[in-house]
C-alpha cells in the first residue's frame, strides 16, 4: 500500500517518473519514484504547534530464511495496547453540528465538538440513563451533548447539566456521579483528533505526561498535506503489513499504478529484488532500512512511516550538493495511521505531506485524489480480507509456520510480526470487547463499498456526491423538458430532441460514474 503515493502529484493514478533538469536532488524510494524528505525522528516528548485539549470528571542486516532472526530487547519489556493515544478521525472530516459514531480498540466512541471549550471531546458511546448511543444524539443550543431518548444533557467534562424527568423542586438528582458520562482524555494534534483508551480519572491529565507521536512534516508549514482516512475489511496486523510491503505493488496495483522498470524484466509486471532490513526492535516498534531507498519507521501501536534519503546526481553540474542547498529539496513523505478497529476490522488515515507540485494539490479538489486512492485500496481488499482469514485458519501465533518468506523483501513484515509476538501478546488486546473471531465474509459488492467505509464519512467526497447527484437530477429533468419542448414547438424541433438526448445520455453517464467511483468499483486481476 505504498500505492497512496499515486494520489499525491497528479489526479492520474500513474506515478511517474520525473526526469527533471532542475536543481533538485534526485533520488529513489523502494521500487518507486519518490522525493526525499530531511531525516527526522519522532519525539513523544516533544510538544506539537497543534492545539492540545483534554477531558475528564550500521545494523545488523535481514537473513533470508524462513524465520529470520532480528535484534530485540533483551528485557522484553511488554507493550501496553491501553497506555498509547489513538487516532480517530482528521478533523476537517468531522462536522461540528453533530456527534460521530467511531469505533477504536472495540471500544464505542463518540466524538463531538463542545462550542463552550472549543475543544473536541471523546465520551463512551454510552448514555448513563439506559445505555442508548449518545453519538445518535444531537448538540443543543447550549453547546450540550444531549441524549436523542431521553434528553439528557451532558456538558464537556462528562457531568450531566440536565435531566428533564426530575422534578425542578426535587433532589438536583443529576449532580449524582452516576448521571455523568463517561470520558476519554482527547487531544488534537497534526489536525487529528486522538484519544487515550482509559477512562479512570487518574489518566485526566496524561496529555501532560504523555503526548502522541510528533512528527515534523506534519507541523511544517513549507509543506502542504493530502489526508483520506477509510474503514477497511481486513484487521489491524494484515494493514500494517501490506503498507510495509513494497514488493507487492507491482502486481497487486498492475494497471494503476506506474512502478520504476528494473533493468532486466522477468515478467510483464517487473517484479525485481526489494532490499530490506530491519534495525533494532525494541518495545516502541522498529526502524527498518530500504538501502538507497531510505527509511522506513514502524511507531507502536499505530505508525508506519516512509521517507527517502536524498542521492547526489553528481553527473550534473547544475545539482547542487543535498546539504548545501536544502530549501531546493523537492521532499515527500508517506504517512499511516493505523487502527485497530475490532476483529477483522480497521481504520486507515493516510497523510502525504510535500513540498512541491503544490499547486496541483491546492487546484485538484480533494476529493479527485481520494478517487485515486480509493483505486488503489480496492485493488487488493478483497485477497487481503481472505488472506486474513486463511492466517485465522492456521493460528496467528504460528505464523512464520504457515507462512513462508525467504527474502528480504519481507523483511518489515517479518520484523513486525516478531515485535507483535516478543512485545504485544501476538495480537491486539481488545480486552473482552471482542472474542477475537472474524465476521463472516459478506458478498463481493459490499465488501468492496465506497460509500459506508468512505464517502459517508468524508467531508469533501461526500459533498461532491450529492453535488454530482443533483446535477445527475437536473439533466434527467432537462431531458424531459426538452422532450415537451419539441412536442409543443413547431420550430428545431430536431434541435431540442438532439439535446434531450445529449442530457438523457449525460445523466446515464454520470449515474455510472457516481456508482464506480462512490459505490462500487471491481477489480478483476485477472483481465489486467
Amino acid at each position: 500500500m505504498e500505492g497512496l503515493r499515486a494520489s499525491s502529484g497528479l489526479s492520474s493514478t500513474h506515478i511517474r517518473a520525473s526526469r527533471s533538469k532542475t536543481q533538485f536532488t534526485k533520488h529513489k524510494f523502494l521500487n518507486f519514484q519518490f522525493n526525499p524528505v530531511p531525516t527526522s525522528t519522532f519525539s513523544r516528548k516533544t510538544p506539537s504547534k497543534s492545539k492540545l485539549f483534554t477531558a475528564m470528571p550500521s545494523s545488523p542486516s535481514f537473513v533470508s530464511t524462513p524465520e529470520p532472526e532480528l535484534e530485540a530487547d533483551s528485557r522484553a519489556e511488554k507493550f501496553d495496547w491501553y497506555a498509547h493515544w489513538y487516532p480517530v478521525m482528521p478533523v476537517c472530516d468531522l462536522d461540528k453540528r453533530a456527534p460521530h459514531a467511531k469505533k477504536v480498540m472495540g471500544l464505542d466512541i463518540v466524538v463531538w465538538w463542545d462550542k463552550k471549550e472549543s475543544s473536541w471531546r471523546v465520551f463512551k458511546d454510552a448514555c448513563p440513563h439506559r445505555l442508548a448511543p449518545l453519538s445518535e444524539g444531537r448538540i443543543d443550543q447550549w453547546g450540550r451533548l444531549q441524549c436523542v431518548y431521553h434528553g439528557w444533557c451532558f456538558n464537556g467534562s462528562g457531568n450531566c447539566n440536565f435531566i428533564p424527568q426530575a422534578p425542578p423542586d426535587g433532589p438536583p438528582v443529576y449532580t449524582s456521579k452516576r448521571a455523568c458520562a463517561a470520558v476519554y482524555p482527547s487531544t488534537v494534534q497534526h489536525d487529528i483528533v486522538w484519544f487515550w483508551p482509559n477512562t479512570d480519572p487518574q489518566y485526566k491529565d496524561i496529555i501532560l505526561k504523555k503526548q502522541p507521536p510528533f512528527i515534523p512534516e506534519l507541523d511544517d508549514p513549507s509543506y502542504i498535506k493530502m489526508s483520506i482516512s477509510r474503514d477497511l475489511p481486513y484487521g489491524y496486523e494484515v494493514m500494517i503489513e501490506n503498507l510495509m510491503d513494497p514488493a507487492h505493488v507491482p502486481y497487486a496495483h498492475y494497471g494503476i499504478m506506474r512502478t520504476r522498470e528494473p533493468k532486466v524484466k522477468g515478467d510483464r509486471e517487473g517484479g525485481s529484488p526489494v532490499e530490506l532490513s530491519i534495525k533494532k526492535v525494541d518495545r516502541d516498534g522498529f526502524v527498518g532500512d530500504q538501502g538507497q531507498f531510505g527509511i522506513n519507521k514502524f511507531i507502536a501501536p499505530c505508525i508506519s512511516y516512509a521517507h527517502s534519503s536524498p542521492v547526489v546526481d553528481t553527473g550534473d553540474s547544475a545539482i547542487a550538493d543535498a546539504e548545501k542547498q536544502p530549501s531546493m529539496q523537492r521532499r515527500q513523505s508517506l504517512i499511516f495511521f493505523c487502527i485497530p478497529v475490532s476483529p477483522g476490522n480497521s481504520r486507515l488515515i493516510s497523510v502525504v505531506p510535500t513540498n512541491f507540485n503544490v499547486w496541483i494539490m491546492k487546484v485538484v479538489p480533494r476529493f479527485i485524489h481520494h478517487l485515486a486512492i480509493n483505486k488503489v485500496l480496492d485493488s487488493d481488499l478483497y485477497l487481503l480480507h481472505l488472506e486474513e482469514r486463511k492466517i485465522m485458519e492456521n493460528e496467528s501465533s504460528n505464523w512464520q509456520k504457515a507462512c513462508f518468506v525467504p527474502t528480504k523483501s519481507d523483511a518489515f513484515v517479518v520484523g513486525f510480526r516478531k515485535w507483535l509476538h516478543k512485545y504485544a501478546g501476538g495480537q491486539v488486546d481488545w480486552r473482552g470487547n471482542h472474542g477475537g473471531a472474524l465476521p463472516p465474509t459478506p458478498p463481493r459488492e459490499q465488501l468492496l463499498d465506497r460509500y459506508w467505509s468512505h464517502v459517508v464519512n468524508c467531508s469533501s467526497c461526500n459533498s461532491a456526491y450529492k453535488g454530482l447527484s443533483a446535477l445527475e437530477v437536473v439533466l434527467q429533468f432537462a431531458s424531459l423538458a426538452f422532450i415537451g419542448i419539441a412536442g409543443a414547438a413547431k420550430h428545431k424541433a430536431n434541435t431540442m430532441v438532439a439535446m434531450a438526448v445529449v442530457c438523457f445520455a449525460c445523466s446515464k453517464w454520470l449515474n455510472q460514474f457516481i456508482y464506480k467511483n462512490f459505490h462500487f468499483h471491481d477489480y478483476d486481476h485477472a483481465f489486467r
